[in-house]
């Protein structure tokens, strides 16, 4: 059971479709770093804190987890990293997805979340779409979706959740307060808190994630008996760190579908064929 003012949020989606920009839109600053190459997109798992309408709010920005241009050592560590930064679980997952015609690409990617997220993951997930300047005036996000019927099935596997925002083009006075980033991430984070209060104000975890909050715990023990000046934030993030090191080695072996598997579709690591 999470602190009622606590919330742990990871983003999803592949390469270009805004996380990192949409993860800067709701602090309302440039925390994180999108690459602007033509191999953009986060390169690394990257987590930042900080206190937002009276709750405690950690987003953690994952690279194209569903990109087929990285080698899969490189999408194996980031994977790992995502475990360590969100143990022992997030409260809400981002499917990021943008406003646009729907691509081959598009059905790739809701193929791959739809084939490694667990149902139980689903009830803690919302669809984000990015680059909402694309929505035609007038329409509601919830019309563009049941147009699609892929994007309709994973909008009805994540109870009926989806926001709209855009992180480059809409203002805070706009015609339309519907077409204002200020206005649409007010509606975001209370989409999240319903999550939360749907699933009785619990966190989605796995045997996984819980293993891993076990050691980063433990590692923060050990941390503070030579702690010396360091902040009790130092400490948890020295103790993520050493912990993420112990994993990386351990989960290589594992292939890259088996991991994705362990953090998102299985409860158990004994449930899996390896």
């Amino acid at each position: 059971m999470a602190g009622s003012n606590e919330r742990r949020i990871v983003i999803l989606g592949k390469t270009g479709a805004g996380k990192s920009s949409l993860a800067n839109t709701i602090f309302g600053e440039e925390l994180f770093s999108p690459d602007d190459t033509l191999n953009s997109g986060t390169i690394q798992c990257q987590s930042e804190t900080k206190s937002l309408k009276g709750k405690r709010i950690t987003v953690i920005d994952t690279p194209g987890l569903f990109d087929t241009d990285r080698s899969e050592e490189e999408l194996k560590r980031e994977i790992v990293r995502c475990i360590t930064e969100c143990a022992p679980g997030p409260h809400a997952f981002l499917i990021v997805l943008k406003v646009e015609r729907f691509t081959k690409h598009e059905q790739e990617v809701i193929n791959q979340i739809q084939e490694y997220f667990s149902e139980e993951a689903f009830k803690y997930a919302t669809v984000v779409f990015t680059h909402g300047n694309q929505l035609p005036e007038g329409k509601k996000i919830k019309e563009f979706v049941r147009g699609n019927k892929p994007m309709s099935d994973l909008f009805e596997k994540c109870g009926g959740r989806c926001n709209i925002i855009d992180n480059k083009y809409w203002n805070d006075k706009p015609k339309r307060e519907y077409r204002s980033n200020q206005f649409q991430v007010k509606e975001l984070l209370k989409t999240i808190d319903k999550i939360t209060k749907a699933n009785k104000g619990s966190y989605y975890t796995n045997e996984m994630l819980q293993k891993v909050n076990v050691e980063i715990n433990q590692e923060e023990a050990k941390i503070r008996q030579s702690a010396g000046d360091m902040t009790e934030e130092e400490i948890r993030k020295k103790a993520r760190e050493n912990v993420l090191k112990t994993f990386l080695t351990m989960l290589r072996v594992f292939a890259l579908d088996v991991l994705l598997k362990i953090f998102w579709g299985v409860k158990s690591l004994t449930d899996l064929s390896i």
